[in-house]
């Protein structure tokens, strides 16, 4: 990822090859994350013969911070973007964004819901009797009071999220241009030292505090009110961030307290949800504890984790630029894969500690499979967020290395 060293009108770049690395991490975890999701008690759209409670605490241990490093991340990109294209930089994002996006829902996304009401509501009447529902958004697919909207977006909510973000920061920096640009250096003088580390982490705590029990998480985007509380903030805090050497400065000097009270605030969070369930519930108190240090664990781990990155991290390589050209179209087929895995495994009755890794790495080997094959074929490639190549590109043996042919952030 290349951001800009000054501002948004020099044109002069440097490439932050920590943040790529952070980026391809992050999504790789939501493939260990959601295969977790096929065994934990939580809903998910399949659930294993052997749902237990033993994974969930190794689950909170990304929850609170996974989504919203990716929005900041995503943040700091929009403004490399802007400033490198600004005449196109809308009509481009969108084609990026939105083409993926429809493609998954009436392509990728579909077996899911079949694989759900599969299981959950026993339909037997095949994938393209299913198929001509999904089409037609039928209604009817309950369980109780509980029905399966169709058609859906599943795990792509992240790109719907980030397309509207982004159409919301352009609307900002039309209408409020001057303030935008003093926002940036506000932010700059005075996200320092503690400031940065508790600031952020106060905000996050009081959205939580005041959102979360009124507007569940439900990525259906008009109603996720609580989500976009902490997500919009965060994915312009990052495009404001992008040009603020010094405080990227203090991320780094900050890694060793930030990472401190990340564990803190982990090791209390995991405390909490294996002592408190719905049928146990907290003190009243407690709970609103709960959900302040979440906010606290929520920041402080991504401070942690930039910092480290940033400290470690100091040049490219094949493998990230590789990493960084595959992490989309990986992320568009994860989740179906995973999906479609569990179903098909679940007859041979496979205990989780012997199923669990064969899925993760059935998984990622028919990600990258797919990305090998999607980033031949000239066609395919817009439709998994690509850069559409000319005809002489177009074979096994190109490796993009260009920024602006690296997945949406």
């Amino acid at each position: 990822m290349a951001i800009p060293a000054k501002d948004a009108t020099t044109m002069t770049f440097s490439r932050r090859h920590d943040l790529d690395w952070v980026r391809v991490a992050a999504f790789g975890l939501l493939v260990l994350y959601h295969v977790g999701m096929y065994y934990v008690s939580w809903d998910w759209h399949v659930k294993s013969p052997f749902t237990s409670p033993a994974l969930e605490p190794l689950m909170l241990l990304t929850s609170p911070w996974r989504l919203s490093l990716l929005f900041l991340i995503s943040g700091v990109a929009t403004a490399f973007l802007l400033a490198n294209r600004p005449q196109r930089f809308l009509v481009q994002r969108s084609w990026r964004l939105l083409l993926p996006l429809i493609f998954g829902m009436f392509v990728i996304v579909v077996p899911q819901a079949y694989f759900e009401v599969a299981e959950k509501l026993g339909y037997s009447d095949g994938y393209a009797s299913f198929y001509k529902r999904y089409l037609m958004a039928d209604t009817t697919l309950c369980r109780d009071t509980d029905c399966l909207d169709l058609p859906t977006w599943n795990h792509l909510w992240f790109v719907a999220y980030l397309w509207v973000y982004t159409i919301a920061l352009v609307a900002l920096r039309r209408v409020f241009p001057n303030s935008m640009a003093r926002m940036s250096q506000v932010l700059s003088r005075r996200l320092r030292g503690a400031v940065l580390l508790l600031a952020p982490a106060i905000l996050l705590a009081v959205v939580r505090l005041a959102l979360v029990a009124r507007f569940e998480s439900t990525h259906g985007l008009v109603d996720d009110w609580y989500n976009h509380a902490q997500y919009l903030p965060l994915f312009l805090a990052g495009y404001w961030l992008a040009t603020a050497e010094n405080v990227w400065n203090d991320i780094e000097r900050l890694r060793w307290p930030a990472t401190a009270l990340a564990l803190a605030s982990y090791v209390f969070i995991a405390w909490y949800f294996s002592r408190y369930t719905d049928t146990n519930p907290p003190p009243d108190a407690l709970r609103m504890v709960q959900r302040g240090i979440w906010g606290l664990d929520q920041w402080a781990s991504i401070v942690a984790i930039l910092g480290w990155a940033r400290r470690w991290v100091q040049g490219d390589g094949p493998v990230l630029r590789y990493l960084s050209s595959a992490v989309f179209p990986v992320y568009i087929l994860h989740q179906t894969l995973i999906v479609a895995f569990a179903h098909w495994a679940k007859p041979l009755a496979l205990m989780p500690v012997v199923e669990g890794p064969l899925l993760v790495l059935a998984t990622f080997a028919a990600s990258f499979a797919g990305y090998e094959a999607i980033r031949r074929v000239r066609w395919l490639r817009p439709l998994f967020g690509l850069k559409r190549l000319p005809p002489a590109q177009a074979d096994s043996r190109y490796v993009t290395t260009s920024c602006t042919a690296s997945p949406p952030r």
